[in-house]
């Protein structure tokens, strides 16, 4: 049976079984070595359920996989960062064996989560964005690193498509786990109408957030690419023609929900209009904007991001800096 058959013909659990299923798949890959389509064939799935399921055993919790890279840091490449782009800091993690997306998001999530519990001062109000690399962030900090800290949502993120992991639920889990507060932004991240947009911020509640998001000195964010592993797409905010128009309108990925194109200029003005949170433009009068991307496929959004002048502090894994540092100005 081809795989596509298979897909028409075989449904995931959605229920306890899921897990038990979760389990299985992961002790076959993790454990005994079996590759993908091992998996796919013994228990009767996809490769693509199958690697569903095994990113939601990482994401889960199900999974936990520990990275101790030989050299924690690339304080070379770190410092050429911060040459390049006049950033007031970097963190740049090494990649070493890691070839998994997943696996690099986990090491730079960690890294991030050091960084913000090592801020000194650190900051009585945190501005943070969603998505499965905060979410990553959120998981790696201790408990009670910062008690009374305040976490405002910068951008709206109420999904409209149910999705196994609770990818927006970013500002409670921070403000959670340093024994603090969260003001969450309670709107969609992208309406239909621009009027409708204007109309939500005029709202007080709505307004309320908003000024607290400018407030924040310090905010961190991740960095999403332009494709349909972006949790916009995911969420059900973008169809397949919403990829496509951005794309040939030069976008290279989002911040803060905000597409931008490789000079790091707004690149759909219309969708922009109707995207509620934090003007990116603001980020650039934080006292620390500190950007968090890692995998092959936002290379090109954390290279916009800093042409930009979006990110003052870049968290990041090797391959990432290498490709900016190529392609920096006058380089």
């Amino acid at each position: 049976m081809s795989e596509t058959s298979q897909t028409q013909t075989v449904r995931l659990p959605f229920d306890e079984q899921r897990e038990h299923l979760m389990v299985r798949v992961a002790k076959l890959f993790y454990d005994l070595e079996r590759t993908q389509s091992e998996i796919a064939a013994e228990l009767g799935l996809t490769r693509w359920q199958v690697k569903r399921l095994l990113t939601e055993a990482r994401e889960l919790g199900v999974v936990r996989i520990e990275i101790t890279p030989r050299t924690r840091r690339r304080t070379d490449l770190e410092v050429m960062l911060q040459q390049a782009y006049g950033l007031h800091d970097a963190v740049v993690v090494p990649h070493g064996e890691a070839v998994d997306n997943a696996l690099l998001i986990e090491s730079v999530a960690l890294a991030a989560a050091n960084y913000l519990v090592g801020l000194n001062p650190k900051p009585e109000l945190l501005g943070v964005s969603w998505g499965r690399t905060m979410s990553a962030v959120a998981r790696r900090l201790p408990a009670n690193w910062s008690p009374d800290l305040h976490v405002v949502l910068l951008n709206g993120a109420i999904n409209l498509r149910s999705t196994a992991t609770q990818t927006s639920a970013v500002a409670e889990e921070i403000a959670k786990s340093a024994n603090g507060v969260a003001t969450l932004l309670p709107v969609p991240a992208i309406v239909g109408k621009s009027s409708t947009r204007r109309a939500l911020e005029e709202d007080p509640i709505v307004e309320r957030v908003l000024d607290l998001a400018e407030q924040a000195e310090v905010v961190c964010f991740s960095l999403g690419p332009m494709s349909n592993e972006s949790v916009l797409f995911g969420s059900g905010y973008l169809e397949e023609s919403d990829l496509d128009r951005l794309k040939a309108a030069g976008a290279v990925g989002d911040l803060l929900g905000r597409f931008i194109d490789a000079r790091g200029e707004i690149a759909d003005a219309v969708l922009n209009d109707r995207t509620i949170g934090l003007r990116i433009d603001r980020l650039r009068t934080k006292r620390r904007s500190i950007g968090v991307v890692a995998g092959a496929d936002k290379t090109h959004i954390a290279l916009a991001a800093l042409k930009g002048g979006y990110v003052s502090v870049i968290i990041t894994d090797e391959t990432i800096a290498r490709f900016v540092l190529e392609n920096a100005d006058g380089r």
